[in-house]
């Protein structure tokens, strides 16, 4: 898409000799015809591109914070990883304005969609891995991820060590957790569970692990009791 190339310009640091690779991580997989289960372009690059970035933060944080436990890196590299930050870098570059989406997703709201903006982020990041090779995409995520590195003055909280905090911060007894069940086949799960803290109702998530469930279920009741 020789016109996104020009839109996102010296933002993603490359020109693309594939400019193909580009357009198909900007190309939404809902614009596709073909409803068969195969993986599109875009869901292939999204996946290169969401391990692409994985590598490369955890390689900023090792070396930017040399005297760190691996526990504290690990809860930085998860806030620098998730939906939302990777959703800020999309707005930054404008990747909103230069996605292609089907005219019902669009009107949904498609374009300031965090999932749907993060996911088109780590899709770029693949489609530059795939062009130019690692050092072109560590680049990228490099200059994009350097100031929200630096935002984390301290290792955040994971949402769990946060709930049972304010819990306790309020003369509540500790959060309580319970698995509501799991949906799909043995090999890719998805767990359900529910968290509540007594007098402040309670809350549910979703993931691939009870553990990262949990931490999905703190996130949702936090958000409620700080609303």
């Amino acid at each position: 898409m020789a016109g996104a190339d020009s839109q996102l310009g010296d933002l993603l640091g490359h020109r693309f000799a594939r400019p193909e690779l580009l357009t198909q991580a900007l190309t939404h997989p809902s614009v596709t015809q073909n409803r068969r289960r195969q993986s599109a372009p875009y869901e292939r690059l999204e996946f290169l591109g969401d391990r692409v970035l994985g590598l490369v933060v955890a390689d900023m944080l090792f070396h930017h914070f040399p005297d760190e436990a691996e526990g504290a890196l690990a809860r930085r590299f998860t806030a620098l990883v998730r939906r939302e930050a990777v959703a800020r870098v999309a707005v930054a570059i404008g990747l909103a304005d230069v996605l292609t989406m089907a005219k019902g997703d669009e009107e949904a709201g498609g374009r300031g969609n965090p999932g749907i903006l993060a996911d088109a982020c780590e899709a770029v990041i693949g489609a530059l891995y795939a062009d130019g090779g690692f050092e072109v995409a560590a680049a990228f995520v490099r200059r994009q991820w350097q100031v929200l590195m630096e935002e984390l003055a301290a290792p955040p909280k994971d949402a769990k060590t946060a709930l049972q905090e304010w819990a306790q911060g309020r003369g509540k007894p500790l959060p309580v957790y319970r698995t509501l069940g799991a949906e799909g086949p043995p090999h890719d799960p998805m767990f359900l569970v529910e968290v509540g803290v007594e007098g402040q109702g309670a809350a549910t998530g979703r993931g691939p692990s009870k553990r990262t469930a949990e931490q999905a279920a703190a996130t949702a009741l936090l958000e409620k009791v700080k609303a």
